[in-house]
């Protein structure tokens, strides 16, 4: 499940560069580009940056079965949908949709606390040392 996260990571800062360049054009053409196309790439880099970051980490304090799932599963859900839900929510004028942003954000707060929660309570989660060869 680690791979998946990695993986969404580095996807999500692909389609964050995507964006970014779309943004880039949109000023070329003195257009300024619409608040909600901003959100949504802010998000998604930084989230997208969290999602390697927390995968690298989930593999090194070796999180394994349904605490791994329950850590990798809520992240992916909030990495793609709080920013995706920016730019369906204005971009189709359903801004109804915006109140699901803090079920995606429940999910990440979920993920994180799950990280935090293992890190306070396994003593040896921040002391395992590289196998030879990494």
């Amino acid at each position: 499940m680690t791979r998946l996260l990695k993986t969404s990571g580095f996807l999500g800062l692909v389609v964050a560069m995507v964006v970014g360049l779309y943004q880039g054009y949109l000023f070329a053409v003195d257009t300024a580009p619409p608040f909600w196309v901003v959100n949504g790439h802010v998000h998604l880099g930084v989230l997208s940056i969290l999602a390697i970051v927390t995968g690298f980490a989930v593999d090194a304090l070796t999180i394994e079965g349904r605490l791994r799932r329950g850590i990798s599963g809520p992240y992916l859900v909030g990495q793609w949908l709080l920013p995706g839900t920016w730019w369906v929510a204005f971009g189709t004028g359903n801004e109804a949709l915006l109140s699901t942003i803090f079920l995606w954000g429940g999910c990440l707060i979920v993920a994180m606390s799950l990280m935090a929660w293992r890190v306070a309570t396994e003593p040896t989660a921040t002391t395992r040392t590289p196998s030879p060869g990494q």
